[in-house]
């Protein structure tokens, strides 16, 4: 890529990797499912105003934003909020690009190399390490609520993947009408509407602005702004190219929770980290095929548009 092209990317990683920082911070004023519903819910008025529709078939697009909109997020913000580093968070969610692997092999019947089978083992027993290290300082139910996070992502891969459309932030967009309805429904249902009356009665003072700055990041910068960089330069380079720079986020992510919220990870947690990052470059990255004449290019551009629905190769904007 050229150099801006990558410094683009690097962006992204940054934006990324920092919208966790965000997410906490906003945690500190609302409780985790309203604040999961009002980001998409804020999100989805302006899409319904002003973006044209991406052309898929409605079931896909709910499968999209029940997977990566809703079930996502309510892992990551119930798992979080139950007490999950918000660094490690931001590797843990990585977990996504395994399952989406084994989910396309499951469901689509999307076959496996060999590679890709080592690189996710190697990914799997790194998760299993930071598992294992939050398992025994804190429990396991917020590694295992972030986790599920993970497969909602997974499974909104799988409905991106089958949308097959030519307009992927407009899908972006428009899944965010999604998410809204059954996470503030369970929200009222769980968190109760005095909890989170109270939240907003007490969001309208000077103490309660850096959540809503926070809220903001994660809608603007994390979503559109990132999701939309990422759209921009998957539709100009191989996905194999730009897909490991969301390699990143993580690195971002716990250096950020280290610097601002002084979150030190133990050393069980870095080498599984490395395990989890080395696994999914390694998975996403092809081998050396055979020499090959060189295509014409009528052909190269479609393959290379092939390469830009591949969730297996490439996450879907996420964050």
């Amino acid at each position: 890529m050229p150099l801006r092209h990558t410094l683009l990317a690097l962006l992204v990683a940054v934006l990324w990797g920092l919208n966790f920082l965000a997410i906490r911070i906003s945690l500190d004023q609302f409780p985790p499912l309203f604040l999961a519903g009002l980001r998409f819910l804020i999100l989805a008025l302006p899409a319904l105003l002003f973006v044209p529709w991406p052309g898929v078939k409605v079931r896909y697009l709910l499968g999209y934003g029940l997977g990566f909109g809703t079930l996502q997020f309510f892992g990551l913000y119930l798992g979080m909020s139950a007490g999950f580093p918000t660094g490690l968070a931001s590797l843990v969610l990585q977990a996504s690009a395994p399952f989406t692997v084994l989910l396309g092999a499951l469901v689509l019947k999307e076959h496996i190399t060999g590679r890709r089978a080592l690189g996710v083992g190697v990914a799997v027993v790194g998760l299993g390490l930071v598992g294992l290290s939050r398992g025994v300082l804190d429990g396991w139910t917020p590694f295992l609520l972030v986790l599920f996070g993970a497969f909602g992502w997974a499974l909104g891969n799988l409905a991106s993947r089958k949308a097959q459309t030519d307009r992927p932030m407009a899908l972006v967009l428009w899944m965010a009408v999604v998410p809204p309805i059954p996470l503030l429904t369970v929200a009222f249902l769980v968190e109760g509407p005095e909890q989170i009356g109270a939240a907003m009665a007490s969001s309208f003072s000077l103490a309660a602005v850096p959540a809503w700055l926070g809220l903001s990041y994660t809608i603007l910068f994390g979503t559109v702004a990132g999701a939309g960089i990422w759209v921009w330069l998957m539709r100009r380079h191989p996905a194999g190219t730009v897909a490991p720079f969301s390699m990143l986020v993580p690195v971002v992510g716990i250096l950020g929770a280290w610097a601002a919220l002084g979150e030190v990870p133990t050393w069980l947690e870095l080498g599984g980290g490395v395990l989890v990052v080395g696994g999914v470059i390694y998975a996403s990255v092809r081998g050396t095929p055979p020499a090959q004449p060189a295509p014409e290019p009528e052909l190269e551009a479609e393959a290379g548009a092939r390469d830009v629905q591949s969730p297996a190769a490439a996450p879907s904007p996420s964050r």
